[in-house]
């Protein structure tokens, strides 16, 4: 066996343990794109997750720092338990085969999880009445915070006492997201629908709010 093909056999072995190290280092790479990934995944859950409980520890702060005479407690838990009743009663109007299932709202927001049926009637519900699960999150915690406390007024009751909920809530409510629910609890129940407001009259309403206070 000559030099040169002594050196061609040295080259070729060479070649293979760069190919068999380059293969390494791809599958070594490959391993922590994978890592990474699941990482990251990881992260965004867990900031989702983390904000999530962030909202719901506002909220609460806002639903239970509301300074409300029993009167005008009474009047917005009244909505409140209006609309969550409209919606568990239309689901099961939707869904009369998981009637025994399904006995309060609390089972019907556990069971949209898992079940795509129950989901996809609740969302059609929360579209039909202009609401969304933000609004949901809202009125529960409200209901779950102030019920004990509260009393149901029936509408002719409610009218007796105010005339105009809407401004009660837009000068008592400041936090924005409770507000915007609370708006829309009552344009269901005295709607039908509720109506979202556009951005450009969100904005001139706000400027007409302090001059209506004054």
């Amino acid at each position: 066996m000559n030099n040169e093909t002594t050196t061609l056999i040295s080259l070729k072995e060479a070649m293979k343990r760069v190919d068999h190290k380059l293969q390494a280092l791809e599958t070594q790479f490959k391993e922590l794109d994978f890592t990474k990934d699941n990482l990251m995944q990881k992260f965004q859950h867990h900031s989702k997750a983390l904000a999530s409980q962030a909202a719901q520890d506002e909220m609460w702060t806002a639903v239970r720092a509301l300074q409300l005479t029993s009167m005008e407690l009474n009047i917005l838990y009244s909505y409140v338990i209006e609309v969550l009743i409209c919606l568990h009663t239309r689901v099961l109007e939707k869904l009369p085969d998981l009637v025994r299932g399904l006995p309060t709202l609390a089972s019907v927001l556990r069971r949209k999880v898992k079940n795509k049926r129950v989901r996809v009637v609740w969302e059609s519900i929360l579209e039909e009445c202009g609401l969304q699960e933000g609004d949901i999150t809202a009125l529960c915690t409200f209901f779950i915070a102030r019920g004990n406390k509260a009393e149901h007024y029936t509408a002719k009751v409610r009218q007796m006492y105010i005339r105009d909920v809407t401004f009660l809530i837009t000068n008592m409510v400041k936090n924005q997201a409770l507000q915007n629910s609370l708006l829309r609890a009552v344009q269901v129940i005295e709607k039908g629908k509720a109506v979202r407001t556009p951005e450009k009259q969100k904005s001139s309403l706000k400027e007409l709010i302090p001059s209506i206070k004054n």
